[in-house]
């Protein structure tokens, strides 16, 4: 099942304002809660208490924590990875291990009494996930979730993000991402130019990033690392990731017609399974528009990522949708009605086959 997550930050925040961010999540299906505990710096007691009353808020709202730590936090909390209460009685769902241990931990954590998840790192690259997999862990307390990176140029590449899923999801564990925040200023660290896990999301909407995710079909659930979110964003995310079918955002030409726009807003669009290395081919539109009138106009030369409607001049091919994968003359033909936000033209590449998608205007 996939899930929604938002992240808070209790040491670097205010509670209420945690806890309004927590109610506006929930409301839009956001089911679990990130947060960081790496170390604890001042009065032991009161920086736990304010975990603890965020996440215990959390739990009342039927949202899961996850608690981000390292193998030092266990020395400095006086907890032995062979008894993790201390988790338990502060009310997290799970633990998240930023830094492992040898697996025989990791799988021997997996077995604990409490019913904790037990959360490992995906991003390193090395083999660490077979070395935990060794020892026979219990697979049912086992997630494993990507890291996010705060500083710019640092987030790992598409090969890399694609090569480290795969290592993971041979053992069909569930898995995690971060997307980032436009607006959100808070992090764990002192530096935070967005907390995404993929380097390329960087300085994208929220709907591009998550619809990438979508496309790619790697990875279980999506959490957004940084805090706070607007209500536009939590909005964007849950529509993007939780609505039946993937959509691609549109940028609208110039005086188009009503039909066009039904055509493009309206309509389920399907991509062809006998593709064109030229453009993506939504056929079904030729069926309902068969008899009705699409005049040409707006017949310049197509780029990629334009959106077409095929026009009255093109016989049978009239109504047809399409979405150009590279620049092509147009014969008029063609009425190029709009673009997919430039950001987003390159979600084209993981667009497959066979795929049903919708678009999205936004204005």
């Amino acid at each position: 099942m996939k899930k929604l997550g938002v992240s808070v930050y209790p040491s670097s925040s205010n509670v209420k304002r945690d806890k309004a961010y927590l109610d506006l999540a929930h409301k839009l299906g956001f089911t679990r809660i990130f947060t960081s505990l790496l170390e604890i710096k001042g009065d032991k007691d009161e920086v736990v208490n304010k975990f603890r009353n965020i996440i215990e808020y959390g739990n009342s709202l039927g949202m899961e924590t996850i608690l981000d730590i390292n193998p030092g936090l266990f020395e400095q909390l006086g907890v032995s990875y062979s008894d993790l209460r201390f988790f338990k009685q502060i009310g997290a769902w799970g633990i998240r291990l930023d830094l492992g241990f040898t697996g025989a931990e990791e799988a021997k954590m997996t077995r604990n009494s409490h019913n904790l998840i037990v959360e490992v790192n995906m991003s390193s690259g090395t083999r660490y996930i077979d070395n935990v997999m060794s020892f026979q862990p219990n697979t049912d307390k086992l997630y494993a979730s990507h890291n996010f990176y705060p500083q710019k140029y640092s987030g790992i590449s598409q090969n890399h993000f694609e090569q480290t899923t795969e290592m993971f999801n041979k053992y069909n564990l569930q898995t995690a991402a971060f997307v980032t925040s436009q607006h959100g200023e808070i992090g764990p660290w002192p530096v935070q130019k967005g907390l995404c896990t993929l380097e390329q999301h960087r300085n994208l909407s929220i709907h591009t990033q998550v619809t990438h995710f979508r496309l790619m079909n790697m990875i279980d659930d999506l959490i957004i690392g940084n805090a706070y979110a607007t209500e536009i964003e939590l909005q964007r995310m849950s529509k993007a990731y939780l609505s039946t079918l993937p959509s691609l955002e549109v940028e609208f030409a110039k005086n188009i017609t009503n039909t066009e726009a039904t055509i493009v807003l309206e309509e389920e669009h399907q991509y062809r399974g006998d593709r064109s290395v030229y453009m993506v081919r939504s056929s079904s539109p030729r069926v309902k528009y068969k008899k009705v009138d699409i005049p040409p106009h707006n017949t310049g030369a197509i780029k990629r990522g334009d959106i077409v409607i095929c026009n009255t001049h093109s016989g049978q091919y009239k109504g047809e949708l399409q979405i150009a994968l590279q620049d092509m003359d147009n014969d008029g033909d063609r009425n190029v009605v709009g673009k997919l936000k430039k950001e987003s033209i390159f979600l084209l590449d993981f667009l497959k086959p066979w795929t049903e998608f919708v678009f999205t205007y936004n204005g």
